[in-house]
Formats: C-alpha cells, structure tokens, sequence
C-alpha cells in the first residue's frame, strides 16, 4: 500500500515536542513534502503521525507560521507559503553589505542631527562636548577604540533628538558600522598621517548642534557621512 506524505514522518523522542515536532515539520516543508500551496494535513493526523498531543502540533504550526512558511486560513486549514524562514530584522542587518546599511544610516542620522539641534539640552549639549572630547582623546588609540569613540559622538547626535524610535534603528546598525569602519581604517591607513581623522567635521556638527541651526547640522552630516561611504566602497 502505498503511504501518503504522513508516512514519511517518525515519530519522537519525549524529549522538548514543541521544538522536536517544529523541526520535523519544517523538515517536511524543505524536502518538498508540502511544496509552496499545499495544505498540511490536519492537527488529529499530524499528532498522530508525530506521536504528540493535539496541543503540541498546534503549538509547532504556531511557531512555524512565526517563521513565515506557514499560514492558517480560516476555515480552510493551513497551508504552507515558503520553504525558507524569514529573516528578522537584525538577521538581515549581520548579512547586509556594509554600504547598503550605511546608506540607510545617513538617513536616520541626518534627521536625528536636524532634530538635535532643534531639541538638544543643556545635558545634551554636554554629553556631545564630552564626546568630542573623547574622539579626540582617541586618536592615540588603535584603530577599534577610535571607532568606539567615533560612533559615541555619533550616539550622542541621536540621543539628543529625543526620538526613541532613531534612537533604537541607530543601535541595531552600530554591530555592523563598527566592523565596516575598522575594516576600513585597517585597510586604508587613513589615521596613519592623521590620527584625528575627521575631526574638523565633527567639531562642526557639535557646533551646528549646539548653536541650534538644524540645516548646517544635517548638511554637515551628510557631507561627512557621505564621504566615509565613498570611502567604504573602496574596501
């Protein structure tokens, strides 16, 4: 007798069920079991298939649409409508090209740096004096200290446009930007002749910042930024 695609599935070992009977159904999806459109059998079939509660098979198609490759459709079961997981946000930012995720920073930066200045505090005020201070200390520092000290200046432009939303898109790009700009100190040598490099151009943003003129503060930015991506694409 020939067996259909449940005959394909063994059952499991009463260890995590959730997690063992996710997998072997994401196994069933990549091996073409159920192909893109085709509907997963119902949860009484696959439970009893997987050895496994009802409860269990629910929460596995539950953690399976998570991923994007299942969806439930009401009153027609549940289908499958990929047969790779979808990516999260920071997934997708370890892989991306350093360029490509510094091209979206000096969007979110310039704008922060038109809002700083127009939001900045006394407090704030401070903390960007302090940064820049802390660049400039930085430039006996090797290469890594120095971008850690870059991007704190940075930090500082962001945090002073007082919008958490920036504030959160900024951090998640850091990992990445911190990795892209050592490589490209390393390679280039640009501190070699110039151990402070780039601080004519930060000392301008802070000023811009503190004397509350947005449009010198975002156009001074993106001049800077924009010269470092050129950079970047030479790497």
């Amino acid at each position: 007798m020939t067996q259909g695609p449940l005959g394909r599935l063994a059952a499991l070992r009463p260890s995590p069920l959730v997690e063992q009977a996710t997998e072997r159904l994401r196994e069933g999806i990549a091996d073409g079991t159920w192909p893109v459109g085709a509907k997963l059998p119902a949860e009484t079939a696959l439970a009893a298939s997987l050895g496994v509660g009802r409860s269990t098979v629910r929460e596995a198609l539950r953690a399976l649409a998570g991923a994007g490759l299942v969806q439930p459709r009401q009153g027609a079961g549940v289908f499958v409508i990929a047969t790779q997981p979808k990516e999260d946000w920071a997934t997708q930012l370890r892989r991306a090209a350093v360029t490509d995720v510094y091209e979206v920073r000096m969007s979110i930066e310039v704008e922060a740096a038109h809002l700083a200045a127009l939001r900045r505090t006394d407090e704030d005020v401070r903390a960007l004096q302090d940064a820049l201070a802390g660049r400039r200390a930085a430039g006996s520092a090797d290469n890594a200290a120095f971008v850690d000290a870059d991007i704190a200046l940075h930090a500082a432009v962001v945090a002073a446009a007082h919008n958490p939303v920036l504030t959160g898109l900024f951090a998640q790009f850091v990992p990445v930007l911190r990795t892209g700009l050592i490589d490209m100190l390393d390679l280039l040598g640009l501190r070699t002749a110039d151990p402070d490099h780039g601080d004519a151009d930060h000392a301008a943003l802070v000023d811009a910042v503190v004397a509350g003129e947005p449009d010198r503060a975002g156009r001074t930015l993106r001049d800077e930024l924009a010269a470092t991506l050129e950079r970047l694409r030479t790497v």
